[in-house]
């Protein structure tokens, strides 16, 4: 009886031992790990790029966390990006291929003169219309760049998952 209780407490010792050994090896490879955005907020390429403050995020979560949320977030949408653009191109190729079979078998007759004068006067309408929204296309492109450059690490995880979505 003796011997089998020393071998249950033998057991529980190297048990502790190993979780201790393993508790210093944890708390170890944390001490080596290095703040991802410290240092790249201490990078001159970084703040000439992105400004010294990169943005609200970058205050609140760390690096892993806003990674995360954008990589996961990313990957949803990509997946349904994928699937509904997938839907789309089917939708829209079965109808030309139905719409070609009717004009074929003689059902439909298309009036290619109509046609390619309509086409022209909605190129025309095209130019007219870009040349006008020019001022609300840049402030777009303004505000979304200063988004990314506030929020970078989400969206690259963003970009990253929307990749991995669309080929999932």
């Amino acid at each position: 009886m003796k011997l089998l209780w020393d071998v249950k407490e033998n057991r529980q010792h190297r048990h502790c031992k190993m979780a201790n050994r393993d508790k210093e090896l944890e708390e170890e490879i944390y001490d080596k790990v290095v703040d991802l955005t410290e240092y790249a907020k201490r990078q001159r390429w970084w703040n000439g790029l992105f400004g010294k403050n990169s943005g609200p995020v970058a205050e609140k979560y760390s690096v892993a966390t806003q990674l995360a949320i954008g990589g996961v977030s990313g990957w949803c949408a990509g997946y349904l990006f994928s699937k509904v653009g997938k839907l789309a191109a089917s939708s829209v190729g079965g109808g030309l291929l139905l719409l070609q079979i009717a004009n074929n078998s003689g059902y439909i007759q298309v009036d290619w003169k109509r046609v390619e004068k309509d086409v022209n006067k909605a190129k025309k309408q095209l130019k007219k219309g870009t040349d006008q929204a020019r001022p609300e296309l840049n402030t777009f492109v303004e505000k979304s760049t200063a988004f990314v450059k506030k929020n970078i690490v989400v969206t690259s995880g963003f970009a990253g998952g929307f990749l991995l979505g669309m080929v999932s």
